[in-house]
């Protein structure tokens, strides 16, 4: 009984590092480590990812169709992982296929296309070369707010916490409430806040900004 619980114990620390380097880690470790059926990989993968793939349906209206979406490109994702040739371009690759997903649910709906060919995979993103390519201006501003993600997601705990809560939560909430979830003084918020938006500053300019 002792050894067992022992060993219980032994294991929690170690998962609990495997979840928080999954999360740290680049595209590129963690591409490779759901190559190698890493689980704990494959879901910071998608963590880091879901609300850039979350905000293209939701940019074009498509709230009802926002999760069916969602599920379809992370099913995508998973069988061409192995053949996406150069990591940094995943996420532009997400953005494509999930247009193309967009695309196809709205012409769907609408009747606008034709019956697929016998066979065909009705579901499937075009290929590159389609006209339906993600519009420039669209892709610049999920690429800018993609950005502000991944420098958010980098900083210090409770400032990642403190820029969530006051400026990506609606309604707003209150300094009071705000500063009871994270243990500190209201009065201490306004000048904890300057540091962590500094913090951020330095992350946006390190990345181009």
């Amino acid at each position: 009984m002792t050894g067992t619980a022992t060993g219980r114990q032994r294991e929690r620390p170690d998962s609990s590092r495997d979840r928080s380097s999954a999360v740290n880690s680049p595209d590129e470790q963690l591409i490779g480590r759901c190559l190698k059926g890493d689980q704990e990989a494959w879901s910071a993968l998608i963590d880091r990812y879901k609300n850039l793939i979350y905000s293209i349906p939701m940019k074009l209206g498509m709230h009802q169709d926002a999760g069916d979406i969602f599920q379809s490109v992370c099913v995508d994702l998973l069988s061409e992982l192995p053949r996406l040739r150069e990591h940094r371009a995943l996420p532009k690759w997400l953005m494509q296929t999930c247009y193309h997903k967009c695309l196809h649910y709205q012409r769907a709906a609408d009747r606008l296309v034709e019956l697929a060919p016998e066979g065909a995979d009705s579901n499937a993103a075009p290929p590159a070369s389609s006209a339906d390519d993600l519009p420039e201006d669209m892709l610049v501003q999920l690429e800018q707010e993609q950005i502000l993600r991944d420098a958010i997601s980098e900083l210090p705990e409770k400032c990642e916490r403190m820029v969530r809560l006051l400026f990506f939560e609606f309604p707003p909430r209150p300094y009071e409430n705000i500063a009871e979830e994270l243990g500190m003084a209201t009065g201490s918020i306004g000048a904890i806040r300057g540091r962590c938006l500094a913090y951020l500053r330095k992350h946006l300019e390190k990345r181009g900004f």
